[in-house]
């Protein structure tokens, strides 16, 4: 079955067989996980899940998504076997857990203790919610988790509650300082700024990661919510972000290099009242994530796979290679490599189309959620 470009696939065998025609991989593409534009993936993001205990106002709707069935989702020995293919013959070199809700998998800790055995170098992340994470924080890191992001959007019960439908604020904070106790630093908060909900906060939130010794990053909200209500108009831009945290902080870039980061670093000093001079030492550093105003697209470095073992080239695509199908039928080694290599030839170069820009008008936004693709 061949896959041409732009064409959405259905998620249930979508690319069953070896590309052909115009966009396939040419016999001498170089080794690896290369694109039709010269971008190496070597960041592997993989959703154990698309269950979630959250119901987040930017990523699903109140009454929650159909869940994939249980048999649908990558088992833990097929987790492991394809992030050694990952690893071993396409050039991985970091690896992000993603869901859903990862720490709703029980077997979460037995699956990182699996790929840390098979890569004891190889840098092992997770994103959650923080929801259940006092309990876990430990034994993760015992595991062999190397460090862990938690989605934070408010300090607040009540605007924490109206952005989440839950009312589990005190158990994320308790799960963020679990992570720092258990060593999974450096602990990174993401937060989605919503207009006229929580952007006033976004100073406090940033004084307070800051005292904490924790790494913010504020994340530009994605068309990528399952109720498609997403408006270019509505979402806070890269810009107004540094505005907004200007009034108490300057910002200056961080000298390091971004090196394919998706955040844009910035070093952070107190502001003196009243003028654009700082006074004192660097506080830490804070992240900006535009991937709508600002995008990063051309030094783009992941490769995705969703909960059921899909391969996603692009956040925004729409189309899907399976992967897992391949594997459930006998599929050697090599054919797997293939047929990812494959995949990622014809990684779109921006926003699942061939140019920049999510307010383009030939943008179709993705079926998937974020829950249901994976951070």
């Amino acid at each position: 079955m061949s896959v041409q470009l732009g064409m959405p696939q259905p998620r249930d065998g979508a690319g069953s067989g070896r590309q052909t025609g115009p966009a396939a991989r040419p016999a001498d593409a170089p080794a690896g996980l290369v694109d039709r534009y010269g971008r190496r993936a070597t960041d592997m993001r993989l959703s154990l899940t698309d269950k979630c205990n959250l119901r987040c106002t930017y990523c699903m709707p109140a009454e929650g998504l159909e869940w994939l069935a249980k048999q649908a989702v990558m088992s833990a020995e097929e987790i492991v076997r394809i992030v050694r293919i990952g690893v071993d013959r396409l050039g991985v070199r970091e690896l992000r857990l993603t869901g859903g809700e990862p720490l709703v998998r029980h077997d979460l800790v037995e699956i990182i203790a699996a790929l840390r055995n098979n890569h004891p170098g190889l840098p092992i992340s997770m994103t959650t919610n923080g929801v259940g994470l006092t309990k876990k924080a430990a034994a993760l890191k015992a595991a062999g988790l190397t460090r862990i992001n938690v989605s934070l959007d408010s300090l607040h019960e009540e605007t924490f509650t109206k952005l989440t439908r839950r009312p589990f604020l005190d158990q994320v904070l308790a799960g963020v300082d679990a992570a720092w106790a258990a060593g999974l630093g450096p602990v990174k908060l993401n937060a989605v700024l919503m207009r006229g909900i929580n952007d006033a906060e976004s100073p406090s939130l940033l004084a307070w990661a800051l005292d904490r010794g924790y790494e913010l990053r504020f994340i530009e909200q994605m068309p990528l919510d399952a109720d498609h209500g997403w408006t270019r108009r509505n979402m806070i831009t890269a810009a107004e972000i540094r505005s907004l945290l200007s009034v108490d902080f300057v910002l200056s870039p961080d000298p390091r290099a971004r090196d394919g980061a998706p955040a844009e670093r910035f070093e952070v000093r107190r502001r003196v009242a009243g003028t654009a001079e700082s006074r004192g030492p660097v506080l830490g550093t804070v992240g900006i994530i535009a991937s709508v105003t600002e995008p990063f697209c051309s030094d783009c470095r992941r490769t995705r796979i969703t909960a059921e073992g899909k391969i996603m080239s692009c956040l925004f695509s729409r189309e899907e290679f399976d992967l897992l199908g391949l594997l459930r039928e006998g599929a050697s080694d090599e054919a797997l490599v293939e047929r990812w290599q494959d995949a990622m030839w014809v990684k779109p170069k921006a926003h699942g189309m061939d140019h920049v820009g999510l307010d383009a008008p030939d943008f179709v936004q993705p079926d998937r959620s974020m829950s249901a693709i994976g951070g």
